[in-house]
This record gives C-alpha cells, structure tokens and sequence, in this order.
C-alpha cells in the first residue's frame, strides 16, 4: 500500500475546513485548526482482535493535542480532498502499522470540545497481526478486555472525543463478540 506523502512538519499538513453539516468551506494548516480550534474532519478507528479485546494507547507527550492521555481510537486530521476512508486506512498504517484489514464504517460524530472541534468518521478493524507503533504518535499499547477498558476509564486521563465517541459506540449496542469458555 502506498501512502500519500506528508509534510516534513505535521502542523503543515492542510485539511478542509467543514461546517456543522459536514460540508467543505475551506481549508487551512493543521497549525492553524489547532490555534483556532476550527471545525474540521477526523477519523478514529477502533481495533480489536479476534477475541473482541480493544487496543489501548497512550499519545506521546509530544502530540500536538491530548498529549500523554489513552485513547482507544486510532485516528488523526483528514487531510484536504482526502475521503474519510483513505483517511482511516492512512491512520492506522501510520500509527499502528497495521495494513490489509478494510475498516468497516461505524457512524460519523459530531464532536465540539473546547480543544477540538471535528466531524469524525468511526471505523471498526479487527486485526490479529503484529502492532508497530509509529514512536512519534505512540508511547505505550496493549489490547485489553472491554471489562478491563471500563475499569481504567475512571484511572487513566483519556483523550476527550476518544472517550465520547467510545461511550456511544458503547450506547449504540457493540459489543465485544463472547469469548469461548474453556473446555
């Protein structure tokens, strides 16, 4: 797989500027979304393995937005005249190193917080290959048990549009598929 080439410098990267109904109205630096916390377009994407656990991450320190909280989406910015499925494709080779799986659509939220305003589009991949962490992007990962997950949501800082978009994956009904009991 081929990925589209970036920026040497992130805050570079241009991405569409949308309004409250997900439509295109411009487009500026990623630098310039952060500093005016402008309404744009992510992705997250949830990765399970086969035996429905979920990866956990922890952002580097140096991440431009939630630096050092967990997240249980991958994601990032889409890039300007990007399509939210590239977008997810992208993200999850980049920081995870994960390539093959198509992500599957979940839904698109609105999130408005005061650091990050985006219309993201949620993705679901199952993958039981090997994780490589981009070092730039990501500290720490593990996959953990959805029980184990929700007993550290009240522990662990968590990236705030992650854990929104998390709770109402939770609401809408997913679940982890059961795990086979010993025989």
């Amino acid at each position: 797989m081929s990925l589209p080439p970036h920026p040497p410098n992130p805050a570079e990267e241009i991405v569409d500027l949308v309004d409250e109904e997900n439509r295109v109205i411009g487009s500026t630096t990623r630098r310039e979304v952060r500093a005016r916390n402008l309404l744009h377009r992510g992705v997250g994407i949830l990765c399970r393995n086969s035996s429905g656990e979920i990866y956990v991450h922890r952002r580097t320190s140096t991440k431009d937005i939630f630096p050092g909280m967990y997240d249980m989406l991958v994601g990032g910015v889409v890039g300007a005249s990007e399509s939210y499925e590239a977008a997810a494709t992208r993200e999850i080779a980049e920081e995870l190193g994960i390539e093959g799986p198509e992500p599957e659509l979940l839904f698109l939220h609105l999130y408005q917080g005061p650091h990050n305003r985006s219309w993201v589009a949620v993705y679901e991949v199952t993958w039981d290959g090997p994780i490589h962490h981009q070092e730039s992007e990501v500290a720490w990962g593990n996959y953990m048990t959805e029980k184990d997950l929700m007993r550290k949501l009240e522990d662990w800082d968590w990236v705030p549009d992650g854990l929104e978009i998390f709770q109402r994956y939770l609401q809408s009904g997913r679940q982890s598929p059961p795990a086979s009991e010993p025989a």
